[in-house]
């Protein structure tokens, strides 16, 4: 799960692994698999390592590696 902001400045917690796309456009648009559309205040890149790191944290990212590896 990674901690984001609304544009209002309410916080909310967002399960990553729903994350299909995250664009800027001034503002952080993230959409789910589900097509919902959520804008936040964080920047994109930032966006990007918070779900980076919750990859990691549950192991996702260690499985991505060692398939490239192997490929």
């Amino acid at each position: 799960m990674i901690s984001l902001t609304r544009l209002n400045g309410d916080s909310f917690t967002l399960n990553a692994i729903y994350i299909e796309q995250i664009q800027a456009h001034p503002d952080t648009t993230i959409t789910l698999t589900n097509g919902r559309k959520l804008l936040v205040r964080e920047e994109e890149g930032e966006v990007i390592t918070l779900t980076k790191q919750f990859y990691r944290q549950i192991g996702l990212a260690t499985i991505s590696a060692n398939q490239k590896e192997g490929s």
